[in-house]
């Protein structure tokens, strides 16, 4: 894929809008993130794309732009940029009315467009434009209601919609002409409902520019998008501070994930792209250069701040916008110079790497427990053994007293990645989907976990965890199965095995790589982040590239006296996102294979989640699990996990490995480790930074229940 060329492509589309009005309380500003504001008039921007004729529907587009006057073109941004600016009757009002919408008195919209759009132009320039009417987006709307009800009965994922990029401030009268950062999304007085909330985001408006489009090329859309594919966004975050700087500035990701999910005809995506404010209304392109939707504010959890990018697909526009645009082009569009041919790529290929991950996201499953906590898993065989993480299943050894309780307020920590789920789940989602009977797993497999597994059964009855279930994705549909703790690590790895008790039909087990992933390759998070078995959705995909690998030693004969020693990878760090939810789910190479656990993410001492900074276990030390998984007749290669590591301990407490001198004067650092009252000040300088400030971190007030406490 050459970017490069998409983005040149792309950049005859893009547009920046620009609303300006009368604004003498300084109130107009209030559910947006920036603004500018001089002599009582608020200025608000977002991005837009401008359409080429040849995906009008004719003779009703024809009409719309003759009645807003000749040689006119449109314009689709987000209503949101100029909701603020209309009468009053019209701002106030939760539907599109009939009558034609109007801006107050004063109010002027302004749209800027790249320089090679007319002649003799070579910067970009301001053209006029008319508000000709606002379009909800039911498809889309519905959708998003769907995900912001599913999770408002959770204790710890309230959502909203609009960027987090915000101040404290009320919103009220600015003193200067500087940019200001206001209170975000809805106004106190508002219903602060899903439907309202859903509505709000997916609305758009239709401006009129006249604008002559003879020398602009014909565009195509996007006939499929899936999970993985590459996205290029290009917006103007911050656009009217300046312009210059910030017109048409491009982002790339790939679709994290789609709503419904396994339907063809979507009706919202969830986009692993970086974003800022300003960029909602830029229209999103695939590699091959055609339009998959139009980028609008995030969904943003209420308590840690977390965006989650979304885009409207075109279908569901057209689907709102029938007798104005077409869903597919003009067949004299489709034959165009500018289509897949100029961009030298072939508009229907899957590369490899695409379908190996899509394969070993089937081996990515949801674990509920008691109906209330989420986390992912990873299938290793076809017998039904699941990985996944043990603060999942013993949160009190990661700092939290139980599902919740306490956790640290100070300092950079690693960052549990468990989450919440409203206690009643909806009956659907337990339903088993499959028409495919159960089958029992093998009997000769119980004897060598058996034991493992009664044990931990009545450890579980008498602490609470009394229901473990397992969702799967199979044939293309779910199924719940229940589950049993074979195993959780003793010491300091935070894994943990479970054995379905039914295994439905034939499974997709995961495939790993134990080797050392070269930094800066790519790294695919695959899980269950943020959304929980209420949302319906399929395990995301989020990529980044492998940013750090830590190594640790090993001795390689322990029953030899020599000090021959190997190094292994002992923990991953990634770029790519990972949110609550995440925990259990797979780190994957390019070919598919997993190579690493994920854990954990971090945050700031206030709170503020990290999701690109995140950690993993590599699959090198995984090996006895896998070796394990193959006839699961063995017990005591788990029991290699249990040795404690002074070195594997201070990794996993983000304290660097300490010298041998270091280590004979702390002879009981991994107690130290896990107590989390060291006092001493011997070691590094991050190790006496860490141990200064324990006071703060194993003492914090009691969170309340919307918070994820910290894993240590």
């Amino acid at each position: 894929m050459d970017v490069s060329k998409v983005v040149s492509f792309s950049r005859n589309f893009a547009v920046l809008v620009k609303v300006e009005g009368p604004d003498p309380k300084g109130l107009k500003m209030r559910k947006h993130a920036f603004h500018q504001y001089h002599s009582g008039n608020a200025t608000l921007s977002a991005s837009g794309i401008l359409f080429p004729r040849n995906i009008l529907t004719g003779e009703a587009a024809a009409k719309v732009l003759f009645e807003a006057g000749q040689d006119m073109a449109l314009v689709l941004t987000v209503a949101s940029v100029v909701e603020p600016f209309l009468t009053l009757g019209h701002r106030t009002s939760s539907s599109i009315s009939q009558d034609p919408v109007k801006l107050i008195p004063g109010a002027r919209i302004e749209i800027m467009v790249e320089g090679q759009l007319k002649s003799g132009k070579e910067a970009p320039f301001w053209v006029p434009a008319q508000l000709l009417s606002l379009v909800d987006v039911p498809l889309s709307s519905a959708a998003l209601q769907s995900l912001i009800e599913a999770s408002s009965g959770s204790k710890d994922s309230g959502w909203d919609v609009g960027w987090s990029l915000v101040s404290a401030a009320n919103g009220s009268q600015p003193s200067t002409n500087i940019e200001h950062y206001s209170k975000p999304l809805m106004q106190l007085d508002e219903p602060l409902n899903a439907n309202f909330m859903a509505k709000s985001a997916t609305r758009m408006a239709l401006l009129g520019v006249p604008l002559s489009l003879l020398g602009q090329p014909n565009m195509n859309f996007a006939s499929s998008s899936s999970k993985g594919d590459t996205l290029v966004a290009l917006g103007s975050p911050f656009g009217i501070l300046s312009p210059v700087n910030f017109f048409n500035s491009v982002s790339t990701g790939s679709i994290a994930n789609c709503y419904p999910s396994g339907s063809l005809k979507k009706s919202l995506m969830i986009a692993d792209v970086r974003c800022l404010p300003g960029m909602e209304g830029a229209p999103v392109f695939d590699k091959n250069g055609h339009l998959i939707g139009i980028l609008i504010r995030p969904l943003r959890q209420k308590n840690s701040g977390v965006e989650i990018q979304l885009v409207v697909p075109w279908g569901a526009i057209t689907t709102a916008c029938s007798h104005l645009l077409l869903e597919e082009p003009s067949e004299a569009g489709k034959a165009s110079q500018w289509g897949s041919e100029a961009l030298n790529v072939k508009s229907d290929t899957r590369i490899p790497a695409q379908v190996a991950i899509e394969r070993a996201m089937e081996s990515v499953c949801l674990i509920t427990v008691n109906d209330g906590v989420w986390a992912s898993g990873i299938i290793l065989n076809e017998h039904g053994l699941i990985l996944t993480n043990a603060h999942l299943l013993e949160p009190w050894r990661y700092g939290k007293g139980g599902v919740y309780g306490e956790g640290n307020n100070a300092g950079l920590k690693p960052y549990v990645l468990g989450a919440d789920e409203f206690s009643s789940t909806g009956g659907k989602f337990w339903e088993q989907k499959s028409q495919t009977l159960p089958r029992k797993a093998p009997a000769n497999l119980y004897s060598s976990v058996g034991e493992n597994i009664r044990e931990y059964k009545h450890n579980f009855l008498q602490t609470g965890h009394r229901d473990i279930r397992v969702r799967l994705c199979h044939l293309d549909s779910w199924t719940w199965c229940t589950a049993n703790v074979v195993y959780i690590c003793k010491e300091q790895l935070d894994i943990a095995l479970l054995q379905l008790e039914y295994v439905p039909g034939k499974l997709q087990p995961i495939a790993a790589n134990f080797s050392s992933p070269p930094l800066g390759t790519t790294a695919h998070v695959v899980g269950h982040g943020l959304f929980g078995p209420r949302c319906g959705l399929s395990p995301s995909i989020c990529s980044g590239v492998v940013a750090k690998v830590v190594h640790a030693k090993r001795r390689l004969n322990t029953q030899s006296i020599s000090q021959e020693f190997a190094e292994f990878p002992a923990m991953l760090e990634t770029t790519a996102a990972v949110h609550p939810g995440g925990s259990g789910g797979a780190v994957l190479n390019s070919s598919g294979d997993m190579i690493g656990l994920v854990t954990s993410n971090a945050r700031h001492g206030a709170g503020t989640v990290i999701p690109h900074l995140n950690f993993s276990i590599p699959c090198a030390v995984l090996a006895p699990i896998f070796k394990f998984a193959e006839d699961m007749q063995n017990i005591k290669l788990l029991h290699t996990l249990d040795q404690p590591s002074e070195e594997l301990s201070s990794i996993w407490a983000l304290m660097p490995s300490l010298s041998p001198k270091t280590e004979q004067s702390l002879p009981n650092l991994p107690k130290l480790l896990k107590d989390g009252n060291n006092r001493q000040k011997k070691g590094s300088q991050f190790a006496k930074f860490i141990a200064e400030t324990q006071d703060m971190f194993v003492k914090p007030t009691k969170l309340s229940r919307d918070v994820i406490p910290s894993k240590l």
